[in-house]
């Protein structure tokens, strides 16, 4: 929720606060000075800490703080290295502190500060106050009023959004680089846990830091072992906007460019192709994945647990029906598991139900989550809209009991409630007292499917109306991640429906509130230096870990969100949605537990959620950022279908080829120009870079390759085997393929 600070209600103040209140009555002269853009960064010294004073002339400022030493310390430039606008050397009785400030200007104004420790002896920091500050008139941070607009989410980006009104400074990014502090997390057994925040006028980033009555040796920092106590990007905009789809815009772009500054883990080569053939051979044959009701095939929820639901039965079956699209010829276990589908439907009521009719008395068998209601049909909406005539007779039966749960809720959906008559069970999350935020988005995108399979109006302004129902909403949007990509995929097909830019701009409402959550580091706490979490997304707003399901799912909306976006996508949106989908391919192999050592996964599930089967191809629920043991959830037979998805999208063959094209950025075009010549079309962001992999086919020998860019320039590859060509390809733009 966005907080705001005014003079009318003074904020309290700490001590910290009251100390640089004080030094800036007294400024002591500056080691340097240097520029980014309008901006002037002054670097000063306080009694106990190292600032960095960036003001913007006669508009405010802010105060960082890049260093709490607490004990008597000196000062001193040194020579500063490539692309530092400064670097600083503090020596006390705690060690040696180093400061690097890099200063960097493309269309936003930027600044990196990185604080590196290195430890005179063994030595334990028990405390360190937020390090960022916001100047009003004469440098009061008291005096400074403005609002936050987003903070860090659990152990999610550390990032913070805020503007400051009075003085008119602007919009500020602070993303800090948490990557970078693995060391430090490790050594004191700290976590980043909403470390990024604070109460105005005192925000940033408070060191974690251990527990009093932690053992000082277990958790001490060891001498002559440096260590990365901070490493902030900080981004400045000066036109800021409280405009709610202005100022989602705005995040989106300054979070792109402080994305652009950071060192990127690298991304593997994953064989999806291999990987979904298993897991489509487990489907058909593991007693733990599917049951038999009423003479039909149903999937198991989770392995040899749960009863089956409309909702899992419908994503398995879309999944291999894309997968027998990719493969041009459908997979026998689709027509199995569609030919019970009618059995979820109440006749009565003219809907999906949740259960089918004998589910046990455990279970309330007319309770549902809204967005259980919606997701069903718009997987059968994508069958439908691909010729089958069963699917499109189910979601237009289903499809006024839809709209009618909707006029019901005032398309403010509760998280649960009776399908029978619409009693709600559970109202809000007890997080954050909302609903099911972001049901609209996914609601709106059905309704889109209906629009285009009928032509009827009711459909398009059933979708208008649920979408400007979300508006004013901003970062709480977000109620479960891929509800809140379809939304975001809505918005922009209702744009490219109606040529309204108020969708196209609420896209970036959906977008930024997605990317809040995002795990915009690569952690190694615990466990998960067995697995990769960069640019993860926790499931849901309130979640502490990241699920695969809502994974691959948003996988799919962002394809169409691309898709529909084209060249009218905001570079920096294009850019970090393409990146989610290139790190998901990477990353979400790890959700496999046998692609995880046996320590890391737990050894007891959920209860109801079955166990772990290290013999099944099917992913875990859940992986921890903080480390965690995976799988506590349970084992997600309903996530099947994600080896498929992305297979499908990441994979391509080419006629009478000996090979097949892997790229993981999702390609725009293929056009054969040619016997042996292809040309293929990127449209991801400038300075991005795609990975493109060919794989000689079984019995086939690779031939003698060339790859081009559209321009003439030779690509040429950074590994080669017997059996597949590696290349790293700009990330848009045309390239051609030839080969022998």
């Amino acid at each position: 929720m966005s907080e705001t600070a005014t003079i009318d209600t003074p904020p309290s103040a700490s001590p910290y606060l009251l100390a640089l209140r004080d030094a800036l009555d007294k400024p002591a002269a500056p080691l340097a000075r240097f520029q980014t853009g309008e901006l002037e960064v002054e670097i000063r010294t306080t009694q106990d800490s190292v600032f960095a004073f960036i003001r913007r002339p006669n508009g405010g400022g802010l105060a960082l703080r890049c260093a709490y030493l607490g004990v008597p310390f000196t000062c001193k430039l040194i020579a500063a290295q490539d692309e530092e606008a400064a670097r600083v050397r503090v020596d006390s009785a705690m060690g040696e502190h180093v400061i690097s400030f890099v200063a960097n200007r493309t269309a936003l104004e930027r600044l990196r500060v990185q604080v590196m420790l290195t430890p005179a002896g063994p030595i334990t920091l028990p405390f360190a106050p937020r390090d960022l500050y916001p100047l009003g008139a004469k440098d009061d941070p008291l005096e400074a009023e403005g609002v936050v607009e987003a903070s860090q989410r659990g152990i999610n980006a550390g990032l913070l959004y805020f503007r400051i009104e009075r003085p008119s400074f602007g919009n500020v990014l602070y993303l800090q680089n948490l990557t970078a502090s693995n060391d430090y997390f490790r050594a004191t057994g700290t976590k980043p846990d909403e470390a990024v925040a604070g109460e105005w006028p005192e925000l940033g980033y408070a060191l974690p830091t251990p527990p009093l009555k932690a053992d000082a040796g277990a958790v001490a920092l060891q001498p002559g072992k440096p260590v990365t106590l901070s490493d902030v990007i900080l981004v400045f905009r000066h036109d800021a906007s409280a405009q709610e789809r202005a100022s989602a815009k705005q995040f989106v772009q300054m979070l792109g460019a402080a994305y652009q500054m950071l060192e990127l883990p690298p991304v593997q080569y994953r064989d999806w192709i291999e990987r979904a053939d298993r897991t489509v051979r487990d489907l058909a044959t593991a007693d733990e994945a599917t049951v038999r009701h009423y003479g039909h095939l149903y999937v198991h929820p989770y392995t040899a647990a749960e009863y089956p639901d409309i909702m899992v039965q419908m994503s398995v079956i879309a999944a291999l029906h894309q997968w027998g699209r990719w493969r041009n010829e459908p997979h026998p276990l689709e027509a199995e598991l569609k030919a019970g589908l009618r059995k979820f439907y109440d006749p009565k009521l003219k809907t999906l139900r949740r259960y089918l009719p004998n589910v046990g008395e455990d279970k309330d068998a007319d309770a549902v989550d809204s967005w259980y209601l919606y997701h069903p049909l718009l997987n059968l909406g994508l069958l439908a809209l691909n010729g089958d005539r069963q699917a499109r007779g189910l979601f237009l039966d289903s499809i006024d009991y839809a709209i009618k749960a909707a006029h019901h809720f005032d398309y403010c959906w509760p998280v649960q409630y009776k399908i029978t008559d619409f009693t709600v069970i559970e109202e809000d999350a007890p997080v954050d007292g909302r609903g099911q935020t972001d049901v609209g988005g996914i609601y709106a995108w059905v309704m889109l499917q209906a629009f285009e399979m009928t032509d009827e109006k009711r459909f398009l302004d059933e979708a208008r109306a649920a979408l400007d129902a979300a508006m004013g909403l901003r970062f709480n949007v977000n109620y479960q991640a891929n509800l809140t990509a379809w939304g975001a995929a809505a918005c922009m097909r209702m744009w490219r429906i109606t040529n309204r830019d108020v969708y196209l701009e609420q896209s970036y409402v959906y977008l930024g509130s997605f990317l809040h959550n995002a795990v915009i580091w690569e952690s190694q706490l615990g466990h998960a230096a067995h697995y990769e979490t960069f640019l993860g997304v926790s499931c849901l707003q309130d979640a502490p870990y990241m699920a695969l399901y809502e994974c691959f799912d948003s996988f799919v909306a962002f394809e169409r969100y691309l898709n529909d976006g084209g060249p009218d996508l905001e570079s920096e949106a294009n850019m970090l949605v393409s990146e989610y989908c290139k790190y998901a391919l990477s990353r979400a192999w790890y959700y496999y537990p046998d692609a995880l050592p046996p320590a890391a996964i737990s050894d007891k599930q959920r209860e109801f959620n079955g166990h772990v089967d290290r013999g099944l191809s099917f992913p875990l629920e859940d992986l921890y950022p903080d480390g965690q043991p995976a799988g506590q959830v349970g084992q997600e037979v309903y996530g099947a279908g994600a080896a498929l998805i992305f297979a499908s999208r990441a994979f391509h063959d080419i006629d009478d080829a000996p090979f097949r094209l892997f790229c993981d950025y999702f390609l725009r075009g293929i056009e054969r120009t040619g016997d042996r010549a292809v040309t293929l079309a990127l449209h991801g962001a400038e300075n991005c870079t795609a990975n493109l992999r060919l794989i000689r086919l079984k019995h086939k020998r690779m031939p003698k390759l060339s790859l081009s860019t559209g321009g003439g320039d030779t690509i040429r590859p950074h590994d080669t085997s017997a059996d597949r060509i590696d290349y790293q390809v700009p990330a848009s733009g045309r390239l051609i393929l030839t080969w022998e």
